[in-house]
């Protein structure tokens, strides 16, 4: 479940939300959700098994399961990197939409050469 929430929601967060924080802060409180949710579900399952031979708990009782916190860890870090990235691509979009927005109230067109409008290009000779 945490993966999937990770996979759902930390590139798109970082992609379309222009504060890495606030990308971030809903990114964790997705995941910290839906890690109770699956942590409760595993437990409560292990405890309604009667641990029999033939039973495959989640979580064996009598060990401390690290196993878990281990991969929990690595998926919620994953999903930190995930949201730098959409962030890191969604800033260039949202560039290229702000000259966009820039060119057509000036009148003028970007140059994707040098980087400066036509009108600039003109001016400084």
């Amino acid at each position: 479940m945490i993966a999937v929430v990770t996979v759902l929601c930390a590139f798109p967060l970082g992609y379309f939300v222009r504060s890495r924080l606030a990308a971030s802060t809903a990114y964790a409180i997705a995941y910290l959700w839906a890690f109770t949710f699956q942590t409760l579900y595993l437990v409560l399952d292990m405890l309604s098994q009667g641990h029999t031979l033939n039973d495959d708990p989640a979580f064996v009782p009598d060990e401390f399961p690290w196993q878990y916190g281990l991969v929990t860890l690595l998926i919620f870090l994953t999903g930190f990197g995930l949201v730098a990235l959409g962030h890191r691509v969604g800033r260039g979009r949202r560039e290229r939409r702000q000259e966009s927005a820039r060119s057509s109230l000036t009148g003028t067109r970007g140059s994707a050469a040098s980087g400066k409008t036509a009108a600039s290009a003109n001016v400084a000779g």
